[in-house]
């Protein structure tokens, strides 16, 4: 089994940064990648941005250039920096982690709000 353990989420002004932490225990082997997902209300969840154990990286589109993914392999923990915050930013924010057969864990989420 895989815990998941989000932190960082919180109140910000659009403008402002934020950066979120995920580390992982227990059975942690086989990792292909993590990432970052997101679900604001009403709405379905989304990628926000992945990176694999190799570091290859991939981003939402509304999130390019604001939003950096990163990745302690050693420490078994995924950062996501996140810059120039907006409203539309606000949701809650769930870690993953899917192993090299595909299979797939989350965390319990991070709200992150963004004011104006």
């Amino acid at each position: 089994q895989v815990q998941l353990v989000e932190s960082g989420g919180g109140l910000v002004q659009a403008g402002g940064s934020l950066e979120l932490s995920c580390s992982a225990s227990g059975n942690i082997v086989s990792i292909d990648r993590m990432g970052w997902y997101r679900q604001a209300p009403g709405k379905q969840r989304e990628l926000v941005a992945s990176i694999t154990r190799g570091g290859s990286t991939n981003y939402a589109a509304s999130v390019k250039g604001r939003f950096t993914i990163s990745r302690d392999n050693a420490q078994n923990t995924v950062y996501l920096q996140m810059n120039s915050l907006k409203p539309e930013d606000t949701a809650v924010y769930y870690c993953n982690l899917v192993r090299l057969l595909g299979i797939s864990y989350w965390g319990k989420g991070t709200l992150v709000t963004v004011s104006s």
